[in-house]
């Protein structure tokens, strides 16, 4: 979108002059008045659904936003887009419109804005790819946009332990081998989720909604506070008095998501442990900003940042204690003494990120750890490379047992999700297996799924420190263990993960960054010459559409058109 002068509206096109008679009178009919037309517009995407936990309470929030946008001098214009619950798709046929929804929500946002030249944008989210899809319209569109997300949930509790969500996945594999009762089962899926918000781990939401905070393109707090707090209803009046001053200044989305405040996030999610899915998210709303964000800059920058906060999935803590402990800010403020941090670039608040950071809790020693006796030495996420994957693969390192951190076993090799969970819950899955699950990338799947159902059961089955899970499709923020995905080029692509047979020795090396099929040479160029990728024909138009155009997961699974990226 084409930069207007500071102080232009660019809904002016829309109001202002005699041609636009009509439009005004289409306003007018919504209610308006001639003075809320002289004023700057602001859009506020509502994900609001009644079936995404983290977004229930939407409504809520935009309303808190609204009032600030009144308060600041802007007309605040809400419309609504859609969301999938990861949590609902998992495990089935749903999940794989799960990643492609986020090109979608990029794109109705995109329509909305363009098609009513709006003059700033409201993106109002919680959870996995809604998240990633409203920042992705932000960098398109480029004009003043504000992220702010619904918050977490809180943690469920059973007894004395605190549990979310992926305690119930892994619950199913305790009670299928028998170390759960059915009534036990039922009273962990009755309490882990105790109500509205973003699952409250560190899993794919909270980790974007952590990034928008560490990318400046929310406000402080963003990432942490809890859903049903009411300092989260202050957040969001605040944002909406901070996108009104966003406009009167031009600070337009790309001002913010530059290479160095991308940089600045990956640092940040070495720091926290975050999802796998941001080095598939990040690179792709980088790419919608222009910018280019590649896995060789993750690998670079987990060398250099530690490990300091130990949340769940792979720790005791969560989200409500990140944030008691001064959230993604403090974490900034610690991991700034190690020179990865840039402090001088804007966010939406008008102010530099060291303004933002600067007044934080210091590191309590516990939940953000102080780098120099951090939970790991390096950053919770690691690139592997190697003749499995020579685009690259991801692996959360944090939440892998030390015993696990290089493991050679033989291949267990599934051509989808459903017939591996089978052979897991049905005890087929032996200690020291390597456990292959194929077809399952953005082409090949088509979608991408997310496959926390096998590595919770695995993990529940007590196997997570015994066995491997290497696949093309990719994993839950809620996955621990030796969980190796994004496998690049993915099967459908080609990629040698095609190839592997039953009985293989796979070699997987955390610290040495490498992931092999060990055989020989000979052997290897004979089934590469013979392999013939399966194409899978999905029923609906518009996966098989998006198989057509996506790209691989190294550069984030977007789409890619005749002439470049959407």
């Amino acid at each position: 979108m084409a930069e207007e002068k500071r102080g232009k509206k660019r809904s002016s096109i829309m109001t202002e002059g005699v041609e636009r008679a009509p439009h005004r009178s289409l306003l007018y009919a919504l209610g308006w008045d001639r003075e809320m037309m002289n004023k700057p517009i602001i859009g506020i995407a509502n994900s609001f659904t009644e079936l995404i936990p983290g977004h229930m309470h939407l409504r809520k929030i935009t309303e808190k936003v609204k009032e600030g946008i009144l308060a600041a001098g802007g007309v605040p214009a809400e419309f609504g887009t859609i969301g999938i619950c990861d949590g609902l798709a998992m495990g089935h046929f749903g999940m794989k419109f799960s990643l492609p929804s986020r090109e979608l929500i990029a794109d109705s946002i995109e329509v909305v804005v363009r098609g009513t030249a709006l003059d700033g944008i409201v993106l109002v989210t919680n959870c996995d790819k809604i998240d990633p899809g409203m920042m992705m319209a932000a960098g398109r569109l480029d004009i003043p946009a504000i992220i702010v997300s619904g918050g977490p949930m809180l943690s469920g509790k059973i007894g004395t332990r605190h549990v979310g969500v992926d305690a119930v996945f892994e619950a199913v594999g305790e009670y299928s081998s028998g170390k759960l009762s059915e009534e036990e089962l039922y009273a962990i899926e009755c309490q882990a989720c105790p109500g509205a918000g973003s699952c409250a781990g560190l899993f794919t939401a909270n980790s974007m909604n952590c990034m928008a905070e560490a990318l400046g393109i929310a406000l402080p707090g963003n990432g942490t506070i809890p859903a049903v707090f009411a300092e989260r209803l202050r957040l969001a009046r605040e944002a909406g008095k901070t996108i009104v001053k966003a406009v009167e200044q031009n600070l337009t989305a790309r001002k913010i998501l530059t290479r160095e405040a991308f940089l600045n996030a990956v640092a940040v999610d070495m720091a926290i442990g975050g999802s796998t899915n941001t080095a598939l998210h990040l690179p792709a709303i980088a790419a919608s900003a222009g910018v280019e964000l590649t896995l060789d800059d993750f690998d670079r920058i987990s060398a250099k940042v530690p490990h300091i906060c130990s949340l769940a999935p792979s720790g005791p803590y969560f989200m409500e204690d990140l944030n008691a402990a001064g959230g993604v800010m403090a974490v900034i403020k610690e991991i700034s003494k190690l020179g990865v941090i840039n402090g001088d670039l804007p966010t939406i608040t008008g102010r530099n990120l060291f303004d933002s950071y600067k007044n934080s809790p210091s590191a309590d020693g516990t939940i953000i750890a102080k780098t120099e006796k951090p939970y790991h030495s390096e950053g919770g996420l690691a690139v592997l490379k190697g003749n499995l994957a020579p685009g690259g693969s991801i692996v959360k390192k944090g939440a892998v047992d030390p015993s696990m951190l290089v493991h050679q076993g033989p291949a267990r090799v599934f051509e989808s999700e459903e017939d591996a969970q089978r052979a897991i819950l049905s005890n087929e899955i032996k200690p020291g297996d390597v456990v292959v699950i194929r077809y399952e990338g953005p082409k090949g799947g088509p979608g991408m799924r997310e496959m926390l159902s096998p590595t919770a059961s695995i993990a529940g089955m007590g196997l997570d420190k015994e066995v491997a899970l290497i696949t093309d499709g990719r994993f839950s923020g809620a996955t621990r263990g030796s969980s190796v995905g994004h496998i690049t080029p993915e099967a459908a692509s080609g990629g040698p993960i095609g190839i592997i047979c039953d009985g293989d020795q796979i070699k997987i090396d955390i610290p040495g960054k490498r992931i092999d099929l060990l055989i020989s040479k000979e052997e290897w160029d004979r089934r590469m010459s013979d392999f013939k990728p399966k194409i899978k024909r999905t029923g609906s138009p518009f996966l098989d559409l998006y198989a057509q155009n996506v790209s691989s997961a190294a550069k984030g699974a977007i789409r890619e058109l005749e002439g470049g990226s959407a």
